[in-house]
């Protein structure tokens, strides 16, 4: 693990530059997975939605409703592989309280002969608050087909590059920047990020993500989701997820949802998820919308131009140098 982070800056100073801006909204909504691309240099873009979830797993009992909002923020600076994330989420938790707090000590299997509640109560509060850097170490190109005119079977053979997948990586920390009823340990996320481009319209994204690392809280996970644009317009998502927390049992979940693209700079979407393979219920809703703010401009150098003309300065005689005349 002390190795991961130097690696990471290594490979980070030694990666080629290479575009990823795109012309419509890029965003990582509504799925949880992220694309390894980043927004590109001099976009900032703004992922906001509410969301709702129930839950009545034996270790989250005491907080069986939750209603929030959240919001990421992401920034495209210095490079245009290189992106800065900024997430926080801000919400209201209805609370059973045991009769006796001693009991939150308890493992799971214990948690059956001790269900009596006091009357329910809220909290509420910002619940967190994470920074993070991403950062695409390699992006894969195809070949434009189009411009086959002379073999119809090479024009529209499958191009086997698309099975290698571009790859990115996110490094953050979750602050305890949080309200007081949220307080845990600083703790760290890191995750691997996979995207296979199978055709223009159907994409692959796969996570594997180390989460909340250093704290008592600390779970491993992989997402897969897949992506199909209907149209312009339309787009549909897939998403299976499978966490092995550290402290509590195996959890997979699978979710979908849509997106409708109102112009290349706006984007509504609306999503749902539940557990699967569980003895509990997990229900997850989230609708909201992601708005960037372009002022993204390409950089680029013509190749092969011919070079300036040479003029010939003039000699000036000695008094002309010496009076500037």
């Amino acid at each position: 693990m002390k190795y991961l982070i130097p690696l990471c800056f290594l490979l980070f100073w030694i990666s080629p530059l290479q575009a990823q801006y795109t012309e419509i909204v890029n965003s990582k909504r509504p799925g949880f997975s992220d694309s390894p691309y980043a927004v590109g240099t001099g976009v900032m873009q703004f992922e906001s939605g509410i969301f709702y979830r129930q839950n009545n797993d034996l270790v989250q009992w005491a907080r069986p409703h939750t209603y929030g909002t959240e919001l990421l923020f992401r920034y495209g600076a210095y490079s245009e592989k290189l992106e800065l994330n900024v997430y926080a989420s801000f919400q209201e938790d209805v609370v059973k309280a045991m009769k006796d707090l001693s009991l939150l000590e308890l493992t799971p299997d214990e948690f059956g002969n001790y269900l009596p509640y006091d009357e329910a109560a809220k909290i509420r509060g910002l619940s967190n608050a994470f920074v993070g850097v991403k950062y695409l170490f390699f992006e894969q190109k195809f070949e434009d087909k189009r411009k086959e005119v002379r073999s119809w079977k090479k024009r529209t053979a499958f191009d086997k590059k698309r099975l290698i997948p571009s790859v990115g990586v996110l490094l953050g920390v979750h602050t305890d920047l949080v309200s007081k009823n949220y307080k845990d340990q600083l703790s760290f996320r890191g995750a691997l990020l996979l995207q296979n481009d199978f055709t223009k319209r159907f994409v692959m994204i796969t996570n594997l993500i180390a989460d909340r690392v250093g704290s008592n809280e600390e779970f491993y996970s992989y997402l897969i989701t897949a992506t199909y644009a209907m149209n312009m317009q339309w787009s549909f998502f897939f998403e299976h997820q499978g966490k092995f927390p550290k402290i509590r049992e195996t959890e997979f979940q699978l979710g979908g949802g849509l997106a409708y693209l109102w112009s290349q700079d706006l984007q509504f979407d609306i999503s749902a998820r539940t557990n699967i393979f569980a003895d509990y219920s997990h229900l997850y809703f989230n609708t909201g919308f992601t708005w960037r703010w372009d002022r993204h401009v390409d950089t680029y150098t013509i190749k092969n131009a011919p070079p300036p003309p040479k003029t010939k300065r003039k000699k000036k005689g000695f008094f002309k140098r010496l009076f500037g005349g």
